[in-house]
């Protein structure tokens, strides 16, 4: 049987008391598409209580720090002007932890079971009623099973991409190269703001079922 994880690393727009002075003046920045993807969480929890999984998911706006991010491309603007022995700290106690719970997470499943499912949820403001499924190493599991899904949303009359081989994402690359990709199916979605904000073109509700109700049908055939 497959196992399933589900993650979102720009879940909320929270800021730690310790850091808000940084970010006074600029609080309409943070609570926009800038700092976080409005509808991301509700959507991940989704996905996690209908595969009774527990979620794996940020605490802080990605203004902050950057969980997708490696190396300087962590920090925003804001987030730069802390000390260095202070990113430092967080990037120990917050980046690595992120980091580290994925990589237990996955390595545990893959023990108990012959393949894994790892779905990252994100939703963006661009691509008005669109719906992108991307994965990252070619010929993988994470590539059959986002065409799978394709087409059964596509049968939907939902408007829907796969893009193959997606670089540009520092923690699917060291995900992909710490577990097989015959058996670790890392994916990611990207669901357009507008379902969730306007419930265009789609009612988020109805939407939601869909992409449910479609994964479940194609790993069950997996």
């Amino acid at each position: 049987m497959m196992a399933f994880l589900f993650s979102c690393e720009y879940a909320t727009c929270a800021v730690p008391e310790a850091y808000r002075e940084l970010f006074k003046g600029a609080e309409e920045i943070v609570t926009s598409a800038d700092g976080w993807d409005s509808g991301a969480l509700n959507l991940a929890q989704s996905f996690s209580m209908r595969f009774r999984t527990p979620l794996v998911h940020g605490l802080y706006t990605r203004l902050l720090f950057d969980l997708d991010a490696a190396g300087d491309a962590r920090w925003s603007r804001f987030s730069n002007k802390i000390p260095e022995a202070g990113r430092q700290r967080l990037v120990d106690r917050e980046d690595a932890a992120y980091r580290i719970s994925l990589r237990q997470r996955i390595a545990e499943d893959l023990r108990r079971h012959p393949s894994m499912l790892h779905l990252r949820v994100r939703t963006v403001a661009a691509d008005e009623g669109q719906v992108v499924l991307e994965s990252f190493v070619d010929g993988g599991l994470g590539e059959a099973l986002a065409a799978a899904w394709r087409g059964q949303l596509s049968g939907l009359g939902l408007d829907v991409s796969h893009q193959r081989g997606v670089t540009g994402s520092a923690l699917a690359a060291e995900l992909a190269a710490l577990f097989p990709a015959e058996r670790y199916g890392l994916m990611r979605i990207k669901v357009a703001q507008s379902f969730f904000l306007e419930g265009r073109p789609w009612r988020w509700e109805a939407l939601k079922k869909a992409l449910l109700d479609s994964l479940v049908a194609v790993t069950a055939e997996g």
